[in-house]
């Protein structure tokens, strides 16, 4: 290793992702004097889990996400989603307002529905909407079980279905789509702007604690092989999959006895013009019984790159991969005496989600549109292409009952020290990445956050007028 003290950073981030560019948007527009430094494996950021094929481009709202609601009298969830995305928007419109952000390239207006199908699923679906609906979070969502009125939202939808089939909708006009690759690199340049790096190329392998509390990450150039050093007073490890494996490498106790469970997913893509046309918005529906949370089908409008598009699915894959661009042996690296019997615990709970997993894994391509057109009665098969998507890491943590548990969202780690912090989990993920940094700011830089960043942020954030700011 080079013997040179390496420069020190102020705040080093590890990953190319939403959760990073975020945070060092953040700290670059509180502390423009500070040294920021993102680093990230791949040629090019956000390409993994951000990357705008990888996702479904959702802005969860809780508008339209059926499992955030099993019990449908309950809509605790569903509302803590609903703010936390609003807060998301503000901070967008915000940077929007000081030309640091175009909301153009990233955020679309599309709205959010719910369709069901039979008695049962009906009945769920009107009492969920009047549970919401109580709401002001959700003052704007209607319900309808009137074909007619349904296919007047989502003609695809509606047109060659069974009149006799019982149906229901809701929608809420407010929903969006959004390209969090886009969004990715637009925060970026705001590092960059402020005098912040980002270095492509740059494979992280080890980080260590100093004495004096700075933090050495070592690895290696990805296309030159040299290895590289790096010092910084506060590292964020938003490296997705691969967020624990580096944890555990930087000994950090709070992730003891912590593993992850590797699941992928693939998609339906449609570019066909006068087929994507017809569809302008966003529509869930119920889960298969066993699905993890992410597996909610959906068929979406969606607009990458000035390109309208429509997506369905996810269709669940398996891979012990923890990225799209990471090898087979990714999941095992992970593997520790003190997470074994963690893991064990988790997956013998979760029985109904395997055979769910082989389930999917032996549906043919015939199957899948058959799924399909559950969703889109006239779908051909031929507009159709199967796209992979992310990667994702299922997050499981040590339960004082159950020994193991497997967790549906995501998790903020923090060192008792402050000085090193990483999420692990997904879903919803990066419509939570405002919020999420947030919280980081107050528990790794509380007197920062106390005597100045509070106030400031929470200026940002005060205005009302999101949609009109973000052109929605």
């Amino acid at each position: 290793m080079p013997t040179a003290e390496p420069d020190i950073a102020d705040v080093l981030l590890i990953g190319g992702g939403i959760m990073s560019a975020t945070l060092g948007a953040m700290i670059s527009t509180l502390e423009p004097q500070w040294r920021i430094m993102l680093i990230e494996r791949a040629s090019d950021i956000a390409t993994e889990s951000s990357g705008p094929w990888n996702n479904a481009g959702t802005g969860h709202s809780g508008y339209c996400e059926l499992n955030y609601m099993p019990d449908p009298a309950d809509g605790s969830v569903a509302a803590a989603i609903a703010k936390q995305f609003h807060l998301s928007r503000q901070w967008w419109a915000h940077l929007a307002d000081q030309d640091l952000l175009d909301p153009t390239t990233f955020v679309h207006g599309t709205p959010h529905m719910d369709v069901v199908f039979g008695d049962h699923d009906v009945a769920y679906l009107r009492r969920r909407f009047e549970t919401l609906s109580a709401d002001p979070l959700f003052a704007d969502l209607v319900f309808s079980d009137d074909p007619t009125t349904i296919a007047g939202w989502a003609p695809l939808v509606m047109a060659g279905r069974d009149s006799e089939q019982a149906v229901a909708a809701t929608r809420h006009p407010g929903g969006t789509d959004v390209d969090f690759g886009a969004l990715t690199r637009g925060l970026a340049r705001i590092i960059t702007s402020n005098g912040g790096e980002v270095r492509l190329g740059h494979d992280a392998h080890r980080l260590r604690q100093n004495p004096d509390g700075t933090w050495l990450v070592s690895g290696r150039r990805t296309d030159s092989r040299n290895r590289f050093q790096l010092r910084a007073r506060h590292v964020f490890v938003g490296a997705g999959g691969f967020a624990l494996r580096l944890l555990q490498r930087a000994h950090l106790p709070e992730v003891r006895g912590y593993g992850v469970l590797p699941v992928g997913a693939a998609f339906l893509r449609c570019s066909r013009p006068d087929v994507v046309s017809q569809h302008r918005v966003k529509v869930y529906g119920q889960a298969a019984i066993g699905a993890p949370p992410m597996s909610v089908p959906h068929l979406d409008k969606r607009v990458i790159g000035g390109e309208d598009y429509l997506m369905f699915g996810p269709y669940a894959t398996f891979s012990t991969k923890l990225l799209k661009g990471g090898k087979l042996t990714d999941f095992f690296t992970t593997l520790r005496w003190h997470n074994l019997h963690v893991l064990a615990a988790a997956a013998a709970q979760s029985l109904p989600l395997v055979r769910y997993l082989i389930s999917e894994l032996l549906t043919p391509r015939g199957g899948k549109i058959k799924q399909l057109q559950r969703y889109y009665p006239g779908a051909d098969p031929q507009d159709w292409e199967l796209v992979p998507a992310g990667q994702r890491a299922q997050l499981v943590t040590p339960d004082a009952e159950r020994i193991g548990a497997l967790r549906s969202g995501t998790e903020l780690v923090c060192s008792a020290d402050g000085t090193i912090a990483g999420l692990l989990g997904a879903s919803p993920g990066a419509s939570t990445a405002v919020p999420i940094m947030v919280e980081l700011l107050q528990r790794c830089f509380p007197e920062r956050w106390a005597t100045s960043w509070q106030v400031r942020m929470d200026t940002a954030v005060a205005n009302r007028d999101t949609e009109v700011r973000l052109g929605l």
